[in-house]
């Protein structure tokens, strides 16, 4: 195996105790509000494998709060990041669930705030590396190390053409791309991830588009 760097080895520069429980925690957490797009009022974590077995002894719960209030692996509040959710009027609830993943670091992340809604699944690879997997029942596979936009929209002929085109006018890279959908002609999600941050100017016109239901970006 190569590494890019010393931190692939020893992993990030956290508040431990470990770099994927913890670090990692924090960092899907962290992954998972940018693409709420807001701080959310109600948060279930449900924790699975390892995750579920060890999470208080090695901060996984707290971890993962901090990440949910924007906090970086190395913030010093990280280990009171409970009570800062309390203090904002977050509502959380932890749940250990008995089905067995096929990772064993694994959260399954549900936030709402009014009306809106967002169901995510992350794991946690080591190193502080991890993998968004799921978002609303549609497949992702993202690491999080690229800017990325995340498309819910009609299966409908021509809305993808119509997104790159706008991307392509604004002068945006695509690095990545992957189209899914659970039925043909129902909904379908657009995963996009970029070599640099797109504008919220291009990603309102997305937004308008025809066919498009829901535009959510994720930054790190």
């Amino acid at each position: 195996m190569k590494y890019r760097s010393v931190f692939d080895v020893i992993g990030p520069v956290m508040v431990g105790p470990s770099s994927s429980h913890t670090a990692g925690a924090a960092k899907i957490g962290r992954l998972a509000r940018s693409i709420f797009g807001k701080e959310p009022k109600r948060v279930v974590l449900s924790l699975y494998g390892s995750f579920a077995d060890t999470y208080k002894g090695h901060a996984t719960d707290v971890a993962l709060i901090a990440g949910l209030l924007g906090y970086d692996t190395d913030d010093p509040r990280l280990p009171q990041s409970a009570k800062y959710a309390e203090e904002a009027g977050i509502e959380i609830s932890i749940r250990t669930e008995e089905a067995i993943p096929e990772h064993p670091n694994t959260v399954r992340i549900t936030m709402q705030s009014g009306n809106e809604e967002i169901d995510l699944v992350g794991i946690s690879i080591g190193g502080g590396k991890v993998e968004l997997r799921e978002l609303n029942g549609f497949q992702l596979g993202l690491s999080g190390e690229s800017p990325a936009i995340l498309i819910i929209n009609h299966d409908r002929y021509g809305v993808i053409a119509r997104v790159t085109h706008i991307l392509s006018e604004n002068h945006v890279n695509i690095g990545n791309m992957k189209v899914s959908r659970r039925e043909k002609g129902k909904m379908a999600l657009m995963v996009i991830e970029t070599d640099e941050m797109i504008g919220s100017e291009v990603i309102d016109t997305i937004s308008q588009l025809e066919g498009v239901d829901r535009v959510l970006s994720m930054e790190d």
